[in-house]
């Protein structure tokens, strides 16, 4: 089994760092498992795709190594923070740069919807916000959540199968920072 671990937040150094860490040493302790860890933030590309799907870019050789990863992988793991309602702008230039037609999917002469080109590929999201969750839930309609569920993932044919909300970060304490590390550990150790 291969396992994807793709931080999203732009700063390496962030909480969101140590929780992609906790998660990569869990599933270290699994036999036969195979785990690669992406940080968006310190990868070089250009975030913005420039000319939609008209014309394709060139792949930038950090991109052409997260779209292996990403092809290889049975199991992707997103962690991210939820900003402004969304995802930080390096992680959709990231995105954008990345599920491309003839890689991600497949648009067919004809056809209404596309040909999802990840299919029996599964997903998780680690997502930490400063907004209590049953604010997200009943203000904000999970949106971030949905648009990568329904709007990302399942567009491409990946399966989500766990979605964890840690909040609120800010002003949180040490004991609370430390516990989400040692549960995010044991998502990892259980590859879920």
């Amino acid at each position: 089994m291969n396992v994807l671990i793709i931080n999203g937040h732009p700063d390496t150094e962030s909480y969101n760092k140590a929780l992609a860490d906790a998660y990569y040493e869990g599933v270290l302790t699994n036999v036969d498992v195979n785990t690669t860890l992406i940080e968006v933030g310190a990868l070089e590309f250009n975030l913005n795709l420039k000319y939609g799907y008209r014309r394709r870019m060139e792949l930038e050789p950090d991109l052409e190594f997260a779209i292996k990863e990403i092809k290889k992988a049975n199991h992707i793991v997103w962690v991210l923070p939820l900003w402004w309602g969304g995802m930080p702008a390096v992680l959709k230039g990231f995105l954008d740069r990345i599920l491309l037609p003839g890689i991600a999917f497949e648009l067919e002469e004809g056809k209404t919807f596309q040909k999802k080109l990840f299919k029996n590929k599964t997903s998780s999201i680690i997502l930490t916000a400063d907004t209590p969750k049953w604010y997200y839930r009943l203000f904000l309609k999970s949106a971030l959540l949905y648009q990568f569920k329904k709007g990302i993932l399942e567009f491409c044919g990946i399966k989500l199968k766990k979605t964890t909300y840690i909040a609120p970060i800010r002003n949180s304490t040490l004991t609370f920072r430390e516990n989400w590390l040692k549960k995010i550990k044991m998502l990892g150790k259980q590859l879920t």
